[in-house]
C-alpha cells in the first residue's frame, strides 16, 4: 500500500462512487472534488489501486471513491470485480456515472447495469466538445428522460459543467431505466431473488450477475446463504442455460448493446463530414511521416502569425497602450491617490509592483488577448480532426524517446495547461510512459498562456528566431526524452487510435471553447497574477528583490547575459511560467532585451520548473520523491541549456 497526502475517512460521511469505463475522465472530477488530499491504497485481497478523499456537497460531507474504470459491471478483469465490490458492499449514498460521450454505446453499457443494480446516480457525458469536433450531436434532455436520471454534458480538464454536476449530487434518482430478457430469463430471475438475502445493491441485479456464471460472486453467497440455497441458484441456473446454445452471459450482454444501439439512434445526430475531396486528401497526408511535415510547418506558421503577430501586437497594444496606458491606469491612480492618503497602500494598488498597474495589466492587457487568440487557433485544430493525425504522424519518432504516438495528445493538452495534461497522461498504458510524458510537460511544454506570450515576443523579431527557439525545444525534448527512456524501465504500448475525418469547423463550437477556456484562465490564472505581484511588492519593500538580484547576478547577468531585471521574471516564474513570460515581454517591449537575450531568454523560461499547480499535480500523480527530483533536475538543466545557448549565439555572431 502507499499514500499521497493521507486522511482520515471520517465513519459518518455519506459515499460517493465515481463509475466508468476506462480513460473517461473520472479521475479529473476525482481530483476536482476532493482536492490534492487523498489516500490511494490497495483494495482489500487484491492488487487494484483505489483512490479515496473528502468532498463537501451541499452541506454535506461525503467520502468520495475512484472506482477502477470497466466496461462491465459483470467482472471479466480484476479491475471490474473490485468496483462491482464497491457496490455490493460499500453502501453508496450517490453514484456518478462519468462517460465518454464520443464512446456513447460505452457508456450506456454501463448506464443500464446501473440501472439494474438499483443505485442513484448521475450521468456526465464528459468530453462533449470532442463529440461536437466530430460532429455528433447529443440529445441530453431526450437521454436523461430515457432513463429517469440527471445527465450532464462536461469538460472535464476544462471544468465545464463540473459545478452542474456536482449539484445534482443531492437529488440523485434511482433509474426507472429495465430491460425485458424473455419470460424464461426473467422467470429464473425472480425465483433467484427469493434466494437471496439483502445487499447494497437491488437483488435483480445479483440474479443477472449469477446467471452470467460471475464466479467472483461465489465467497459472498457462501457466507450469506445456506449450502442448500447456493445449490438451488446453481440449478436454476443451469436449467436456463440448457435451453440455449449460447451463453447466458452472452445472451444477457447482446440484449444490452440492442437496447443501447436504439437508445443511440433515438438520442444522437451526426452530422456529415465537411469538405470532400480536398479534406480526405488533406486528412490522408497530414499522418504520413515525411509529407505531414510541411502541413505541420504551415500550421505553425499559421500560428505564429494569428497568435504571435495580431493577437500579441495588435490586440495587446490596443488594450496595454491604449486601454490601461491612456484610460484604466491613470483614471485609477488619480482616485486611488485622492481616496487613499497612505503611501504603501498606494505604492500596492497602482505603483511599479501594484496591483492594478502590474498584476491587472499582465494578467488582462498582456496574457489574455494572447491567451483567447491562442484557444481559438487550438480550437480550430481540435474540430478539425487534425490533433489524431499529428499522433499518428509523430508516432516513429515517439518510439525513439520510449513513447508511442498517442503520447502527443497530452503533449499537446499541455499547450492548453500542464496541470491538467499531466492528470491525463493517465490515457497512457505503461508507467513508463506517463513519467517520460510527465517529465517533458514539466520540461519544456509551454501552457497556453507562456506560449501566447512567447509567440508574442517572438512576433517581434524574425521567423529566424522563431526557428531557433522551436529548435532548441525540440532538441532538447527528444534529447531528455531519449535518456528518459533508457533509464527508466518498462516497456512501450501498443498504438491504438481512433481517426475522426477531417471537418471544417462550426463558428459556434469554436466559441463555446474559446469562452469557457477564457473562463478557465480568469478564475485560475488571474489570482496567482495578483499574489505573484503581491509577492514581488513585499519583496521589493523589504529590500530583498535587489538583494537577490544581486545572488543571481552571476548567473543571470553573466552566464545567461540578460538584465538583471530579468531576475523578477524567473522569481515569479516559480509561481506561474506564463508571468514569469509576461515579465520579459515587459522588458522586451521596453528595449532592454536584444534578439538573442529574447531566444536565451525564452529557452530558458519554457525549459524552467514547473509552476506550483503542475508541481502538486506532479506529486498527486507520480509522488512527492518523483515530482522533487524532477524539479531538482530541471531548475540547473534549463539555466545550463540557456547558457550554452548564449554562447553559441554569441560565438558564432547569429543575426536574429
Amino acid at each position: 500500500m502507499h499514500e499521497h497526502r493521507n486522511i482520515k475517512i471520517e465513519e459518518g460521511a455519506k459515499r460517493l462512487i465515481l463509475v466508468g469505463n476506462p480513460n473517461v475522465g473520472k479521475s479529473v472530477i476525482f481530483g476536482v472534488l476532493t482536492g490534492r488530499y487523498v489516500t490511494v491504497s490497495n483494495y482489500p485481497g487484491t492488487t487494484v489501486e483505489v483512490s479515496r478523499g473528502s468532498a463537501t456537497v451541499g452541506g454535506e460531507r461525503y467520502t468520495v471513491m475512484d472506482t477502477p474504470g470497466v466496461n462491465s459491471l459483470v467482472p471479466m478483469s480484476e479491475d471490474e470485480r473490485v468496483t462491482r465490490d464497491i457496490l455490493l458492499h460499500e453502501k453508496a449514498h450517490c453514484v456518478i456515472q462519468v462517460g465518454d460521450t464520443k464512446n456513447l454505446r460505452r457508456a450506456l453499457l454501463i448506464s443500464i447495469q446501473l440501472a439494474e443494480i438499483g443505485l442513484p446516480f448521475s450521468l456526465a457525458l464528459n468530453m462533449i466538445d470532442e463529440a461536437r469536433s466530430r460532429g455528433w450531436k447529443v440529445d441530453i434532455e431526450r437521454l436523461s428522460v430515457l432513463f429517469g436520471i440527471d445527465v450532464i454534458p462536461t469538460i472535464a480538464t476544462q471544468r465545464w459543467g463540473i459545478d452542474e454536476l456536482i449539484a445534482t449530487v443531492s437529488s440523485q434518482r434511482v433509474s426507472h431505466f429495465k430491460i425485458s430478457y424473455g419470460a424464461d430469463i426473467e422467470d429464473a430471475i425472480h425465483t433467484i431473488e427469493t434466494f437471496l438475502p439483502g445487499a447494497f445493491i437491488s437483488k435483480r441485479a445479483v440474479a443477472l450477475m449469477l446467471l452470467s456464471g460471475d464466479e467472483t460472486l461465489n465467497v459472498w453467497l457462501h457466507k450469506n446463504l445456506s449450502e442448500d440455497a447456493v445449490k438451488k441458484i446453481e440449478d436454476i441456473r443451469y436449467a436456463v442455460q440448457s435451453r440455449y446454445s449460447e451463453p447466458l452471459s452472452y445472451l444477457l450482454n447482446i440484449e444490452r448493446l440492442k437496447v443501447v444501439d436504439r437508445i443511440v439512434a433515438d438520442v444522437v445526430t451526426v452530422e456529415s463530414a465537411s469538405g470532400g475531396r480536398a479534406a480526405r486528401f488533406i486528412g490522408k497526408w497530414s499522418m504520413h511521416p515525411v509529407a505531414g511535415i510541411p502541413i505541420l510547418l504551415a500550421i505553425l506558421y499559421l500560428m505564429y502569425m494569428f497568435v504571435g503577430q495580431f493577437g500579441a501586437g495588435t490586440s495587446v497594444n490596443f488594450l496595454e497602450k491604449i486601454v490601461f496606458g491612456e484610460y484604466l491606469n491613470p483614471w485609477a491612480t488619480r482616485v486611488v491617490k485622492t481616496l487613499i492618503p497612505i503611501k504603501i497602500a498606494q505604492e500596492l494598488i497602482v505603483g511599479p509592483y501594484g496591483l492594478i498597474t502590474m498584476a491587472l495589466t499582465y494578467a488582462i492587457a498582456i496574457i489574455l488577448p494572447i491567451v483567447g487568440y491562442f484557444f481559438i487557433f487550438f480550437g480550430l485544430l481540435e474540430d478539425s480532426g487534425y490533433l489524431p493525425r499529428l499522433a499518428v504522424m509523430v508516432d516513429k519518432i515517439f518510439k525513439l524517446i520510449g513513447l508511442n504516438g498517442k503520447a502527443v495528445l497530452p503533449m499537446v493538452l499541455g499547450l492548453g495547461c500542464d496541470t491538467m495534461a499531466t492528470m491525463t497522461t493517465r490515457i497512457l498504458e505503461s508507467k513508463k510512459e506517463r513519467i517520460i510524458v510527465t517529465l517533458l510537460l514539466a520540461l519544456g511544454v509551454p501552457c497556453s498562456a507562456q506560449l501566447g506570450v512567447i509567440l508574442g515576443m517572438l512576433g517581434g523579431l524574425s521567423f529566424k528566431a522563431t526557428l531557433w527557439w522551436g529548435g532548441v525545444m525540440i532538441f532538447i525534448m527528444l534529447l531528455v526524452g531519449f535518456l528518459a527512456s533508457k533509464v527508466i524501465p518498462g516497456e512501450t504500448s501498443d498504438f491504438l487510435l481512433e481517426i475522426p475525418p477531417i471537418r471544417v469547423p462550426k463558428f459556434s463550437n469554436i466559441l463555446i471553447k474559446t469562452l469557457v477556456r477564457i473562463e478557465w484562465y480568469l478564475r485560475e490564472a488571474v489570482p496567482l497574477f495578483v499574489l505573484g505581484t503581491l509577492f514581488l511588492f513585499i519583496l521589493d519593500k523589504i529590500a530583498i528583490l535587489n538583494i537577490l538580484e544581486k545572488i543571481a547576478s552571476p548567473v543571470i547577468v553573466h552566464f545567461l547575459d540578460l538584465p538583471a531585471r530579468a531576475t523578477e521574471a524567473f522569481i515569479v516564474g516559480f509561481l506561474r511560467r506564463d508571468y514569469g513570460a509576461a515579465g520579459l515581454f515587459v522588458l522586451q517591449r521596453d528595449g532592454l532585451l536584444s534578439p538573442v537575450q529574447v531566444v536565451v531568454s525564452l529557452v530558458t523560461m519554457t525549459l524552467f520548473v514547473p509552476c506550483i499547480a503542475n508541481f502538486f499535480m506532479i506529486v498527486k500523480e507520480r509522488g512527492l520523491a518523483t515530482a522533487v527530483w524532477m524539479s531538482a533536475f530541471i531548475f540547473p538543466f534549463a539555466i545550463l541549456v540557456g547558457g550554452v545557448l548564449n554562447f553559441i549565439l554569441r560565438t558564432f555572431e547569429v543575426r536574429l
